[in-house]
This record gives C-alpha cells, sequence and structure tokens, in this order.
C-alpha cells in the first residue's frame, strides 16, 4: 500500500519548507509515504527547496496553468507511481499534516473512496465574514448538486483511492474542489469528511486578489457547476420561469381587453410574447442540454476505462523499474562484498 502526498505549489519557496517538515514518512496501515510537488509554473526556487527538502518525485508546468491544472497534473503523476491512496494538502502549511492519518483512515477500512478534511470554520480568525458565508454557501450549492453531506467542500486537505482518483476529471481552471465531490456525488463515489485542524496563517491566499473578486469568481464558479451538473434542472427552471412571468402579463392583458381598456396595453402583449418565446425555446434547450450531459457522462466513463488500463500499466511499469534498480544495488553489493573477501588480509 502506497500513499503519496501531492502538493501544488507556485512560488513557495518561503512557506514550503513549513509544509514539508510537517509531513509524515511513515503511517499505520501504509507500506510506502512519498511526496510529491507539483511546480505550476515557478518563477523562482520553488523546486530547489523541494528537492532539498527530501520530496520525492517534483512535476513541473513551464508555466503557471492555475490550481486545478496543478491538483489535476498531480493526480496523474501519483497515479503513474503507483499510488494506493493519494493526499492533497497545500503548500501554505495552513492543514495540519498529524491529522493525514485521521483523512485517509476511512479510506484504509474501506468505508469511503474519497475523504474531505472539515476545517473548524466559524473559528478561523483570518477568516473574514463574507468569506466564511461564501465557503458555506459553496458547501451547500455542492450539497445540494452532488446530494451529499459534506460540511467544507472549499476544503484542499482531502484523500481519495486509486479508483476515486481514476474518475477525476476537472473542467474549471480556477480549482477543483466544488467539483470534484459533486462528480463524486455523481458517480456514486463513497465520500466522508473528517475534522481536520489548521495552522496558523503564513501568507494570504493567491485564489484572489481581494473580496470582490472572490465573491464574483466564486458565483461564477457555482453557477457553472448548476450549468454542468444539472443542466435540466437549471434551464428548465429559468425556461419555465420566462414562461410563467410572460403567460401571467398576457392573462394581465386578456383582462383588460375584455373590460374594453385593450388598446392601451399593447406593450403587454408584445412583452408577454417575447417572454413566452423566450421560455419555450429555453426548456428546449433544457432537452438538449440534457442529453449533451447524458453523452459526456458516456465518454467519461470510456476515459475511465482507458485510464484505469494506462495506470496500471504505468504502475507495473514503475514497479518493474524499481524492482530492476534495487536488484542493481544488491548485485553491486553482493559484488564489492565478494571483492572484500578475495582480497588479502
Amino acid at each position: 500500500m502506497k500513499l503519496i502526498i501531492q502538493i501544488p505549489c507556485f512560488n513557495e519557496e518561503q512557506t514550503l519548507p513549513a509544509a514539508l517538515s510537517c509531513l509524515p514518512r511513515t503511517i499505520h496501515g501504509v507500506d510506502a509515504v512519498e511526496w510529491l510537488i507539483i511546480d505550476d509554473g515557478s518563477a523562482d526556487n520553488t523546486a530547489a527547496v523541494a528537492k532539498a527538502n527530501g520530496v520525492d518525485h517534483i512535476v513541473r508546468h513551464i508555466q503557471n496553468k492555475g490550481l486545478a491544472a496543478a491538483f489535476m497534473t498531480g493526480i496523474d503523476a501519483c497515479l503513474e507511481r503507483g499510488a494506493d491512496i493519494i493526499v492533497n494538502t497545500d503548500a501554505d502549511n495552513q492543514y495540519e499534516a498529524a491529522d493525514i492519518p485521521a483523512l485517509i483512515k476511512p479510506i484504509l477500512e474501506n468505508r469511503a473512496e474519497l475523504v474531505i478534511g472539515a476545517r473548524p470554520i466559524d473559528t478561523i480568525e483570518h477568516f473574514s465574514p463574507i468569506k466564511k458565508f461564501l465557503q458555506k454557501l459553496g458547501s451547500w450549492v455542492v450539497r445540494s448538486v452532488s446530494r451529499t453531506k459534506v460540511p467544507d467542500a472549499p476544503s484542499g486537505f482531502r484523500a481519495m483511492s486509486r479508483d476515486a482518483a481514476c474518475r477525476m476529471v476537472v473542467f474549471s481552471n480556477y480549482t477543483y474542489t466544488l467539483e470534484t465531490i459533486i462528480q463524486a456525488g455523481q458517480k456514486n463515489i463513497t465520500i466522508a469528511s473528517v475534522p481536520v485542524r489548521i495552522n496558523k496563517d503564513l501568507r494570504p491566499s493567491r485564489l484572489f486578489k481581494s473580496i470582490p473578486s472572490y465573491i464574483c469568481r466564486s458565483i461564477a464558479t457555482m453557477l457553472r457547476i448548476f450549468v454542468i451538473y444539472r443542466p435540466f434542472r437549471f434551464f428548465a427552471t429559468l425556461g419555465m420561469t420566462l414562461f410563467a412571468v410572460g403567460f401571467l402579463i398576457g392573462l394581465r392583458f386578456v383582462y383588460f381587453y375584455l373590460t374594453g381598456d385593450g388598446s392601451g396595453h399593447i406593450q403587454s402583449l408584445i412583452l408577454s410574447g417575447v417572454l413566452l418565446g423566450m421560455g419555450f425555446q429555453t426548456i428546449l434547450v433544457a432537452f438538449l442540454a440534457d442529453l449533451i450531459a447524458a453523452n459526456r457522462r458516456i465518454l467519461e466513463d470510456l476515459r475511465y476505462t482507458a485510464r484505469r488500463g494506462s495506470v496500471s500499466l504505468a504502475s507495473e511499469k514503475h514497479a518493474s523499474q524499481t524492482g530492476a534498480a534495487h536488484s542493481l544495488a544488491r548485485s553491486v553489493d553482493f559484488a564489492h562484498e565478494l571483492s572484500k573477501q578475495r582480497s588479502p588480509g
């Protein structure tokens, strides 16, 4: 059983040593613990610092691609290196690394395939009231769409099994946290949540430049989630709302027309016709979007099958290469001992 802890990084040479110093090297129930860094186009010495602090694997992006892309690059790299369990954490040492055993425990006990670390949001001092509200709102949106009970959906401290990781695919270029939980809920991946602790804030968050920016991007992300994962519900609700408003305005015109005052309300008739047409067309879009979503699910299943096969081949290749390296090392040691025995004196 191999566990790989991955950390997406972008210009983290200052905070990375603190995060790495807390990571475990041995965990009960796991045979091997390795560390993997995703250097997302850093302009500083992030990679060198990672290497100096004992990181086993370093994967680099030539240019910055964003947190979601770095997360998926890390998942692919961990799978290729034979990870049975993948833990994702942050480079700013936000999460308490001592909670990793508790985080992976549901997976080791076959009670879950994806485990989310739930932070004590209400007691985090460096979170503003607006950010706390948006964190809770994001979690509510995720629970509504995915039909799960995750209390802290935006948490990046999470663990997943190999099979769950093979099923992950992120469309967003902003963040992976909400979307991966929704996918897990849609694909019947068993999700659990465990309380985790956090450390002192070492630097401001880089996901947003200001509160207005964070609000706009969060709302856009939530809206996009509804459109992608609940397309029929989203467009049907919008279409029915437009149709209902148009219908009511039309009834209002009919009333005035029957009472002999219809000539003064032609604008209502025009508006009613426009809204009824828009509503009907939007409802048609809902059916088309639902068909597209069904095709997407089929493609995701095909992608999972192909990915699982390639991951198995890559894991076998990596294992054989590791075994060959160990055999070579043993042969060299044996030859060295044999030469020592044959040497006089």
